[in-house]
């Protein structure tokens, strides 16, 4: 049994109190000459009507489990010293059993999460404004994964709206077959950014535009035609930045696949009697929760992106029966979902608490460049990507000139960079990403991550491998350094398990970076290898944990983990 979970059990009999309630509480004070594990008693005073500083008295002046070593009252806190040798053991024996499970937890129950997330649009570019929901959604995949969920990843693709009309009306105007079907997406584009422009100008433009998307709408096999091929075209570029990423969807129902599946919708809430007509507009009226209406057909009888999406959660719901439902969205459409969350719930389905938008800041560019489609001020994720791993390279060079397949190791490192600088912050902070701050091997980045998983193989391809026979002296764990390493080993259960109940990445990054760090000082502190068997076998134990969490962790991140750098 961890010893947390002993000096709680230990707690809990001498304050007559729930295990469930007194665990949480248990917490590593920031300075290890206050004790391995601390107790704040405050929370207690009330219900048993006494002093903090009395309640931790009687606490560690009772029995304690046989790890402690020495419990003192500190304030009103309750301070535990553990044997070292004895909790380095007890850790690394759960570590290196579970290997690279270790951390994870069968939460889900092969319950489904569906995640939304990236959503990209046809016929744009896949531009660094899509890298946090990327980003930030296939983390979240994996880590539910992890948790013993069976996640299903859909990419909600942008596939109607007037844009696309104003698109087919641009092509018709200044449009080349052969310059779409060479530059793709890049013309596409230009013409996009043209017609605004044009617009300008001439306002007759917008009513062609509006013309061309009734044509889409009423199912003109020109204008369908010409449309997949901008869709087909958009998709084949977007899936070469996936496939620089490492990922894959399983779901690529975009706007247009719901276009049958609202009418039912919107009947259901007439029959309900939660339509209200608002100024020629059918409405859900949402005074009562402090939020404005709901709009769900405007005056003209077209569907807005509410429709659409109370259309997509009742067929996902159909479809996959999830047990939850996020949808990784900018936090500019807060009030959007909170919203159509309402009116599910005044339906009357009880899972529209199932549903979750998780949000998320900007990300723009150190300089402070802009995005703007329709100006054409668009920084593309794959330039970025591709600089990030030309940089690496240039430094992998430097670094180590003699590394075997440098190329695909530079891939590694620079598509893990620009991934960790969005994962590394709090998601719903706005990101200014920085190509040298990312791409640092000494910082808290990710080659940072990756270079020290790939220090712990070198480590390990050094010794003898004899070291695998040999029993372990635990008393070579005992020093700070090594006590520093474990208590980080021990911490990662504990930042996985808050990351996936508060959908934030960011918590596995930063444990990450606390084990990388206390790892290396420990590196340069401690002889790992050393001429005393017993000794090494214990260091080099803690060398394979520390190398298996970290790739576990990046995997998670999605992120790779080279063994040589």
């Amino acid at each position: 049994m961890p010893f947390k979970h002993e000096i709680a059990k230990a707690v809990s009999q001498v304050l007559d109190t729930p295990l469930e309630q007194i665990l949480p509480l248990i917490e590593t004070p920031p300075d290890p000459a206050l004790g391995d594990y601390a107790l704040p008693c405050f929370a207690f005073a009330k219900t048993l009507r006494k002093a903090p500083q009395l309640i931790a008295k009687s606490i560690v002046e009772s029995a304690m489990p046989a790890c402690v070593v020495k419990a003192e009252v500190a304030g009103g806190y309750a301070n535990f010293t553990v044997d070292k040798a004895l909790y380095a053991r007890t850790v690394l024996d759960q570590a290196l059993l579970e290997g690279e499970r270790y951390g994870a937890q069968d939460i889900g129950h092969g319950r489904t999460v569906c995640i939304d997330y990236s959503s990209i649009n046809i016929a744009k570019q896949f531009h660094i404004g899509h890298l946090s929901s990327t980003a930030i959604g296939h983390a979240l995949y994996n880590l539910y994964n992890f948790m013993g969920y069976k996640s299903v990843g859909i990419n909600h693709l942008g596939d109607w709206g007037t844009q696309f009309g104003k698109l087919l009306a641009a092509y018709e105007l200044w449009g080349d077959e052969a310059a779409v079907r060479e530059k793709g997406v890049e013309e596409m584009t230009r013409l996009y950014v043209k017609f605004h422009e044009e617009a300008e100008k001439d306002p007759t433009l917008e009513d062609l535009g509006r013309a061309w998307f009734k044509r889409i709408e009423d199912g003109d096999k020109t204008a369908l035609a010409l449309f997949d091929q901008f869709k087909q075209a958009t998709i084949r570029e977007v899936m070469k930045i996936y496939d620089l990423l490492g990922i894959a969807f399983d779901s690529y129902n975009g706007e247009a696949f719901y276009n049958d599946k609202m009418q039912p919708v919107v009947d259901e809430l007439r029959a309900k009697h939660l339509l209200t007509l608002s100024e020629g507009a059918y409405v859900v009226d949402l005074s009562e929760d402090n939020m404005p209406p709901c709009i769900i057909l405007k005056s003209d009888g077209t569907t807005l992106y509410a429709t659409r999406d109370l259309a997509a959660a009742f067929y996902r719901k159909k479809t996959y029966d999830f047990a939850k439902c996020l949808y990784v969205v900018a936090y500019q459409q807060n009030l959007h979902f909170r919203q159509w969350f309402k009116v599910v719930e005044k339906m009357g389905y009880d899972w529209a608490e199932d549903l979750e938008h998780v949000a998320f800041g900007m990300v723009s560019l150190a300089d402070g460049t802009t995005l703007s489609t329709r100006k054409g001020h668009v920084v593309l994720l794959k330039d970025v990507l591709h600089s990030a791993i030309a940089r690496a390279g240039e430094i992998l060079e430097e670094k180590s000139p003699h590394l075997e397949d440098k190329q695909t190791v530079a891939e590694q490192v620079g598509v893990g960079a620009v991934v960790f600088g969005v994962l590394y912050n709090a998601r719903i902070k706005d990101i200014a990403f920085s190509y040298d701050r990312a791409l640092s091997f000494d910082g808290e980045t990710a080659p940072y991550l990756q270079y020290t998983g790939a220090r712990c193989c070198s480590v390990l391809r050094k010794a003898d491998p004899a070291w695998q026979e040999a029993e372990p002296d635990d008393a070579a764990l005992s020093g700070p350094f090594a006590t520093a390493v474990v208590r980080a080993l021990e911490g990662w259960k504990d930042a996985v398990a808050a990351a996936l109940e508060k959908n934030e990445p960011y918590l596995l990054s930063r444990a990450l970076i606390e084990l990388a760090q206390a790892y290396n000082r420990f590196y340069y502190e401690e002889r790992i290898i050393t001429e005393n068997s017993a000794q090494t076998a214990a260091r080099l134990q803690l060398t394979t944990a520390v190398r298996t969490v970290l790739k576990t962790g990046l995997g998670l991140l999605g992120i790779a983990s080279p063994e040589r750098m």
